[in-house]
């Protein structure tokens, strides 16, 4: 999956859209469970408000933009797309939170989803029309480097351990040729994704339903998400 923006996806004064330009193959921990796990904001506007998280923040104002890097990236690779926002929206806050980075992106995804939570948590609570929380997900390129096609199919033996689930991309690794094996050892997406009962269900689904935008995109050329849609 490519990059994911949320939470009033496009919005500059007056309506008009964030855009990003064409970008290489950048990667990121799954953006949806932060959303999921990270209380947002009560809307600032009563029943009968009238503002919009698409549209511009009162004043003139944009809202201000997180990005969460992702497998071995670190805050110095998005130096160009902070420029851009910059450069195409003067005055933006953009904050690309520094945590995980290089080797450290390899951690369970429990763990970096706790503290991007944290991270993400004070700029939230400051940003009262919300904010746009842009993500990258893992790299095909250094996936299909780490993982070549012939050890693909086997790297379930690994991933459904409790040994590869202490490695973030054993987290999301889901083998249809296996599926009992995921449904049974994945303590991550299988939650996640609700094929397996766990006590933070509703609450997650209650989050999930108050975003008032989410943006995906994919493409035919990923390679190593089959198929790419999912």
């Amino acid at each position: 999956m490519r990059p994911a923006v949320s939470e009033g996806s496009g919005g500059g004064a007056g309506g008009a859209p964030l855009l990003f330009p064409p970008l290489p193959h950048l990667p990121l921990p799954p953006l949806l469970l932060l959303l999921l796990l990270l209380p947002l904001p009560p809307p600032p506007w009563g029943k009968g408000g009238g503002v919009c998280f698409g549209s511009g923040v009162a004043g003139g104002a944009f809202r201000p933009v997180v990005i969460v890097h992702g497998l071995f990236d670190s805050p110095s690779d998005f130096r160009h797309l902070r420029a851009f926002i910059n450069q195409t929206h003067p005055g933006t806050e953009v904050t690309v939170l520094d945590l995980f980075d290089r080797g450290a992106s390899l951690r369970p995804l429990w763990v970096q989803v706790e503290g991007f939570r944290r991270a993400l948590a004070p700029i939230m609570a400051n940003a009262a029309h919300g904010v746009h929380l842009l993500g990258y997900s893992q790299d095909t390129d250094y996936l299909k480097w780490l993982f070549p096609r012939h050890m693909k199919s086997n790297l379930y033996r690994l991933c459904y351990t409790p040994l590869g689930q202490g490695v973030s991309i054993c987290n999301y690794w889901n083998d249809p040729h296996h599926r009992d094996l995921y449904l049974n050892s994945s303590d991550f997406l299988a939650l996640l994704n609700d094929e397996r009962l766990h006590p933070n269900a509703s609450e997650w689904k209650r989050n999930l339903l108050r975003i008032q935008r989410l943006v995906l995109i994919g493409g035919p050329d990923d390679g190593v998400i089959t198929p790419w849609q999912s």
